[in-house]
């Protein structure tokens, strides 16, 4: 069954630690003022290298939430240092009766959140080799017994219009006489490429209003499919591209759809758009402010369920 986007509540692990304890003494104190439960926020992102990550960081310290805040790696040199059981205990060390987890990803659907709802509690078991990315990295359920809610991750979020409106505007001349294509990492099954896609066009037509630019497309290289998949992505988006160029004669600006700048926006898709007649930088979606609101809307959707 395909996880859904919806916030749920679980609770994981075998023993109660010091923040869940002091709220059952105090519940249990006749006289004491029963205050609402703290909610503590763990954002987990892919991760990468330091200048992939730094940006995260830094977007979770800014992010305007009630209770402490923690950030978790699914992969990446610095994932052993931010593993997401480790956030959830010092989160419940810190106070929280509830944890909130915001999955920083461009979509609910694919392997990353799959891992993600898997810690969380809500799906029992994973595909083989996901499981064992999850074991190389020494990521595991957190032993607290405080509930737990995942969030959906950007999927229509307006926020990313907003983020990917501005970026294009920067690239662009005279939009009204060009063409954008915005260009995502995508997941690596069919089905949930289609979902990319679903939530993805909505943003594709707010993007067109916010900008003016004269027309907008969307395309998914599936960075992590087989190549054959990863290609016949690549040569699609090529020739849309073209056909963006002959239709008005101008530079089509690029913009890709990535949490992070990384190795992808700088390296791969530079290589894959090669020969094109494009306006590109490979700057990601972070540390743009509306980053911050998302998270921070996220936590509040979630809080108010």
């Amino acid at each position: 069954m395909r996880a859904t986007a919806t916030p749920r509540s679980r609770k994981t692990g075998v023993r109660a630690l010091p923040g869940a304890l002091a709220l059952a003494m105090l519940l249990a104190t006749p006289g004491v003022a029963q205050e609402g439960p703290t909610v503590g926020t763990i954002v987990v992102a892919h991760g990468g290298g330091r200048a992939w990550n730094a940006p995260v960081l830094e977007i979770a310290s800014e992010a305007p939430v009630d209770g402490p805040v923690e950030v978790s790696f699914l992969m990446g040199a610095e994932a052993s240092a931010y593993r997401f059981q480790d956030a959830a205990v010092r989160l419940v060390e810190r106070g929280a009766d509830r944890i909130v987890v915001v999955p920083l990803l461009v979509s609910s659907f694919g392997t990353h959140y799959s891992q993600i709802d898997y810690l969380t509690g809500g799906l029992e078991e994973l595909d083989a080799n996901v499981a064992r990315s999850l074991e190389r990295m020494g990521l595991e359920r957190p032993p607290v017994e405080v509930p737990i809610e995942l969030t959906a991750a950007l999927d229509a979020s307006p926020e990313i219009a907003t983020v990917l409106a501005e970026r294009a505007l920067r690239l662009a001349e005279t939009p009204a006489e060009q063409a954008l294509h915005v260009i995502g990492h995508g997941p690596n099954g069919a089905e949930d490429h289609a979902e990319w896609l679903r939530n993805l066009r909505p943003i594709a037509d707010s993007i067109a209003k916010l900008t003016g630019f004269l027309d907008v497309q969307i395309g998914l290289v599936r960075d992590d499919a087989s190549d054959t998949v990863r290609g016949e992505a690549v040569r699609g988006i090529r020739e849309v591209i073209e056909l963006q160029h002959a239709l008005t004669g101008r530079d089509v600006v690029v913009v890709p759809l990535l949490i992070s700048r990384g190795s992808l926006s700088t390296r791969r898709l530079p290589a894959d758009l090669d020969g094109l007649a494009i306006a590109y930088d490979g700057d990601g979606l972070l540390p743009h402010p509306e980053l911050s609101t998302w998270i921070s809307r996220r936590v509040r959707e979630a809080v108010d369920n």
